[in-house]
This record gives structure tokens, C-alpha cells and sequence, in this order.
């Protein structure tokens, strides 16, 4: 069974192992996620579940996610997401459930989504590690890109080329990020190393 949980990062801490080691850990509150929709191969062609999270006010619901609402007689959260990459999604969830932290347990390897922090416009130095040139005085190059042009043919700039322009901010995954610890009483997962986005963006774990 493939499993999905949306959540939000809380920040990093350090704790003490059972072996009396000292572990840097990510705080994630993972879930509750109530089950908005399960597709099914027969009907959807194929099979998933799509989970909410987080409070959303009233007046900020769409039409249309009002409608989806009424159809899972649940309140359709802040993040909506789909397990569409687990294409055999095997389970007996239905509309109404509940999805916590309990779905997984210490010791499993989890795919974790999100969104990398942003650091604003940078350079090619900052943004792709380029070595610039000397800094000597009168060099008049010290972090610039140097040449981006081509000659006659094809005589523009390709598509793709390293240049100067905003860094971060993208949708990043770590893959096998282990479970240190599960605290379902707080609704907290604990996993071992760092993972991507500031504190209080929204991830995704998963198992592929």
C-alpha cells in the first residue's frame, strides 16, 4: 500500500536517540488530512485519493470547491492534493476519513515535496557557483556571467542558459528522508535531517 500525507513544516531541533545519540530532526505536523474524493480505475480510469489540510475561511471557498465540499460533506482545507503519481493507490478509505500521522511509522523512508525557500534575484555566482574572474584592480569582471551570444548561427541566446534571475522558490523533493519519531497525540512527525522550505510551508510525504 502506498501511502500520502500532506503537512506543515515547524522547524528543526535536536533530540537524544534511545542509543544515546544526538539527532538533528524536522518537526512536521502531518495531518489530520480528511478524504475529499477517491477515484477509482473503473470510474476515473485511475485509482487515488485526494486529501485536504489546513482551515480556509469561509468567504475565501470558491464556487465550484463549495460544490466539491457538499459532495465529501467535509470541509475542503487550505491545500488540496491528489496522489496522482501512486497510480495504484490501494485502500478502503472513503469520503469522511480521516488521515493522521499513524499512517506511517518510525523507521520508514518517506518522499518529501515542497517548496524551497526564496533568496530573491542572484547572480551566477550565487545562483549557479560560477568562479567570476579575478579581483584584481582594473579587471572590470569580477561576478558577471561573461559572453552569452552565439555567432552567426544561430546568433540568440538559447533557451536555457545560465543567467542571472531568482533563485529558490521551487518545488524541491528529498527522497528517503527517514522517520525518527511518530508523536500522534500532537499530530507531529519527526524526520531525520532537513527538508525543504521555510518554517510553516506546506509539504507533502509520500512513499513512491
Amino acid at each position: 500500500m502506498q501511502k500520502g500525507l500532506l503537512g506543515k513544516k515547524i522547524g528543526m531541533l535536536s533530540v537524544w536517540s534511545d542509543a544515546g545519540e544526538q539527532v538533528a530532526v524536522t518537526a512536521v505536523q502531518a495531518g489530520p488530512c480528511p478524504v475529499l474524493q477517491v477515484k477509482t480505475k473503473e470510474k476515473d480510469g485511475y485509482s487515488a485519493v485526494q486529501i485536504g489540510f489546513g482551515d480556509i475561511a469561509e468567504k475565501s471557498v470558491i464556487k465550484s470547491t463549495k460544490g466539491h465540499q457538499k459532495t465529501a460533506k467535509e470541509k475542503v482545507g487550505k491545500f488540496v492534493r491528489e496522489a496522482i503519481e501512486l497510480r495504484d493507490f490501494n485502500t478502503d478509505k472513503a469520503l469522511g476519513d480521516t488521515l493522521t500521522c499513524e499512517l506511517f511509522q518510525a523507521g520508514e523512508k518517506v518522499y518529501v515535496s515542497g517548496t524551497s525557500k526564496g533568496k530573491g534575484f542572484a547572480g551566477v555566482v550565487k545562483r549557479y557557483g560560477f568562479g567570476g574572474g579575478k579581483m584584481s584592480h582594473g579587471s572590470k569582471f569580477h561576478r558577471a556571467p561573461g559572453s552569452i551570444g552565439n555567432r552567426k548561427i544561430p546568433g540568440e541566446v538559447q533557451k536555457g542558459k545560465r543567467m542571472p534571475g531568482h533563485k529558490g522558490a521551487k518545488t524541491a523533493t528529498i527522497k528517503n528522508v527517514e522517520i525518527f519519531r511518530i508523536m500522534p497525540e500532537e499530530n507531529v512527525v519527526l524526520l531525520k535531517g532537513a527538508i525543504p522550505g521555510p518554517k510553516g510551508t506546506t509539504v507533502f510525504l509520500y512513499q513512491n
